[in-house]
């Protein structure tokens, strides 16, 4: 899509694992939805991969941190230092687990009288997936993963379009303002003098709904791939090769073809992914195991952008 009110994309920010790697950093994303900047995940030095991407660092709106192990949230100090030195007015949301409450606390009780703007702090708990944000034309939801501690996945996805009024048929028909507007709703228009304007013959849908999910970090486990059912591009932690199986499962992370094998089974359009593990620099591996069970896989790098 050109429209930029329309646009949708994520920007990598970091796909290192816990221990430092030349060229990675630690987990980051940054989503433009719609004309607004959300960051999921805040590893070290985020701010920095805002700045060194080109990203509106002060037009953020909102953070989601999927659970308080240090490669995730370590950054946000800095964020939030760097935002209140910028002259940052507006408030930020931060939605997170409830044991990032008092992290939060004690870097307010120390810095907080730089930051300058008000913090909004949500707890999440929820047992399967909830809307937590909504905007007029998308919402994202929350779930919870499995990783040992409480660990949550994000899910972002667009509201079903109103329709429009295809322009020939305005004149053709010579629909009135009232006409339309029930038409762009979705609702058929019945005249006075028994004429039908059928929504599907004189409208179309401007585009389809598109979804991003983020699931990092995660073993596997029985509802994830019915949760994301069908979303455009899944983004999933694939921290081990197969070879390393056993350590996957004793630290509560997937392999490849565990990542592969639910994005499979949810049916998803593509898959992303990242989170590598330190002792593998080569990427191609982690991307040529996930193609052996699902093709449109993406082993990806700090500073990609995809389209959703």
């Amino acid at each position: 899509m050109n429209n930029p009110q329309q646009s949708f994309t994520v920007t990598l920010l970091g796909t290192a694992s816990a221990m430092p790697v030349s060229g990675r950093n630690q987990s980051a994303q940054a989503l433009r939805v719609h004309g607004r900047l959300f960051l999921v995940d805040a590893g070290e030095g985020v701010q920095r991969q805002l700045v060194r991407f080109a990203l509106p660092l002060q037009r953020l709106e909102a953070l989601f941190l999927s659970h308080i192990h240090g490669d995730h949230c370590f950054g946000v100090f800095g964020l939030l230092s760097t935002l209140g030195m910028g002259g940052r007015q507006t408030p930020l949301d931060i939605y997170a687990p409830p044991a990032f409450a008092p992290i939060l606390k004690f870097f307010l009780s120390y810095f907080g009288e730089g930051v300058g703007f008000e913090i909004r702090f949500h707890p999440l708990k929820m047992k399967a997936p909830e809307r937590i944000f909504e905007a007029k034309t998308f919402e994202v939801l929350a779930f919870p993963l499995n990783h040992g501690i409480e660990t949550f996945g994000y899910l972002f996805r667009e509201k079903e379009p109103l329709w429009n009024v295809r322009r020939e048929a305005v004149s053709e028909r010579g629909l009135t303002l009232t006409e339309i507007g029930s038409l762009k709703r979705g609702e058929d228009v019945q005249r006075a003098d028994g004429t039908l304007l059928k929504v599907e013959e004189l409208c179309y849908k401007p585009y389809a709904p598109r979804s991003y999910a983020y699931v990092s970090d995660t073993a596997p486990f029985p509802e994830e791939a019915r949760w994301l059912k069908g979303v455009s591009v899944l983004y999933h932690e694939a921290t081990y090769l197969e070879e390393y199986a056993d350590q996957a499962l004793q630290r509560h992370h997937s392999t490849t073809l565990q990542a592969a094998s639910v994005a499979r089974e949810a049916g998803v359009e593509k898959l992303l992914i990242g989170h590598y593990s330190s002792r593998n620099t080569d990427i191609s591996r982690y991307e040529a195991e996930c193609r052996n069970v699902f093709g449109e896989t993406y082993a990806a790098s700090d500073g990609d952008v995809f389209e959703i």
